[in-house]
């Protein structure tokens, strides 16, 4: 299972997640050891699909 922090990195780290939900880094940044919320991962996979490709998804489905 993919984590909040692969998912923020995958995006492109705190700064760049800041950017695309209008937060501050440092809300990105405590997303990373408290979750991210709810709303704003249904966003995030809306937003950008491929970054909740994971490895073992991309295996199976070969």
């Amino acid at each position: 299972m993919i984590t909040d922090d692969q998912i923020i990195d995958s995006l492109g780290g705190s700064s760049a997640v800041a950017e695309l939900c209008e937060v501050t880094v440092g809300a990105v940044s405590q997303w990373r050891t408290d979750g991210i919320p709810k709303a704003r991962l249904m966003y995030l996979k809306l937003l950008r699909p491929d970054a909740f490709d994971t490895p073992s998804k991309s295996k199976e489905a070969a």
